[in-house]
């Protein structure tokens, strides 16, 4: 017991005494059971301790958007014959750009083609992007080859007259099998009619093969932020900007903030957060991508504090389809103290000698502070426990 202490509140706006010698503090009671003094018929606010989760967050600014964009580069040896306008948007099999006035579409994948799709029994994670785009087009493929299965790689292209070995020569063998990894998707009849179908239907010539820079190789569908080049340019060099069709918010976090946030995993991919429209409404969202390398923020002049973009998305798209740009926060979780004990904070009392104490029907009670949160606060004392009565500053 601390009833001795001499007792003053924090700077919490706690400012209240408690001359408990002097008999002026009542504890709340039934009117039959109370009989209070003329002069002290006040009663002092109470609350009642509680297990709890607590958790802290940290709010960062972030702007509505479609996201950083990208750079896109053509990879065909021809000429530009037309770009898309900014703004428009370009799913799977539609034409990115035209090159000698032939279509360039769009396909997705996670890589770019480095080498013709060409010649039955070709292997890779190109063709795989290849067969799965087709499919996802429509066009049936026959039977596909799954991953441990053995195939035959393309036999080795015969050599023109004028380089033929002599006829003494060994014959060349023919190719080794080789065992389908996961990933990988191979060249078969039935691909290769698929290609000619294909090709027939959007104006390309039948070759059942498809040549570096015949599509271009992209994660997703875009939106065309701003074009780099007019009509008439080469088709081998930077000609787009574009970005997600997706309206995304972005955060600059200081390395500081994303320090603290990591420690607490809720800046890392797949993290979930709350993001505060301008209307105070708060939706859930997901963080979506997190960058790897620090910069000044845009349009900043000299010496500014480098910072990290973070790229957030709402689990609900369409909360964000009637706001084409606008400034929101996004509350990010931080460290988290689960099913604690835990008392306002206006109940604290800050002891003369140091710490603090809470006042309980029984008297003070010193107590170990822990985190404070949400106007919370975790505490440990003795005899304190769930529903335990305690005075709280008015």
């Amino acid at each position: 017991m601390l009833a001795h202490s001499h007792l003053r509140r924090t700077g919490l706006g706690l400012a209240i005494l408690l001359p408990l010698a002097a008999g002026a503090f009542f504890w709340s009671q039934p009117r039959s059971q109370a009989h209070p003094s003329p002069a002290a018929t006040d009663t002092a606010a109470t609350a009642t301790l509680e297990r709890r989760d607590l958790s802290t967050s940290k709010t960062i600014s972030g702007t509505i958007g479609y996201g950083t964009p990208h750079a896109v580069e053509g990879h065909k040896e021809a000429t530009v014959t037309w770009l898309p306008a900014p703004g428009a948007s370009i799913k799977r099999g539609q034409q990115l750009y035209r090159a000698d006035d032939r279509p360039v579409p769009l396909f997705y994948g996670e890589m770019p083609l480095y080498r013709a799709i060409e010649g039955k029994g070709l292997v890779g994670r190109d063709v795989r992007i290849i067969a799965d785009n087709l499919e996802e087009l429509g066009y049936s493929l026959g039977y596909r080859p799954r991953a441990g299965e053995w195939v035959s790689p393309p036999a080795v292209p015969s050599r023109p007259e004028s380089s033929a070995p002599p006829a003494s020569s060994a014959p060349v063998p023919p190719p080794t099998p080789v065992r389908l990894r996961k990933g990988e998707a191979v060249l078969t009849t039935g691909l290769i009619k698929a290609i000619n179908r294909w090709q027939r239907d959007v104006g390309l010539p039948e070759t059942g093969a498809i040549a570096v820079g015949d599509v271009e190789v992209l994660s997703g569908a875009v939106r065309v932020e701003a074009v780099a080049v007019q009509p008439g340019a080469p088709a081998n060099g930077p000609l787009m900007s574009v970005t997600s069709t997706r309206k995304v918010i972005t955060v600059a976090a200081t390395m500081a903030e994303a320090a603290s946030m990591a420690e607490a995993a809720s800046m890392e991919q797949g993290a979930a957060v709350t993001v505060i429209l301008p209307d105070e409404k708060e939706v859930p969202a997901h963080v979506l991508s997190m960058g790897r390398t620090l910069a000044a923020p845009e349009g900043s002049i000299g010496d500014s504090t480098a910072q990290l973009t973070v790229t957030v998305t709402v689990d609900d798209p369409a909360t964000l389809k009637k706001i084409d740009s606008a400034e929101v926060t996004v509350s990010f979780a931080g460290k988290v103290s689960e099913d604690v004990l835990a008392a306002p904070i206006e109940a604290l009392i800050a002891l003369a000698e140091g710490g603090y104490a809470v006042q309980t029907p029984q008297g003070l009670v010193a107590v170990t502070t822990g985190m404070f949160a949400q106007g919370w606060v975790e505490i440990t004392g003795d005899g304190l426990t769930e529903g335990t009565h305690v005075v709280v500053a008015s």
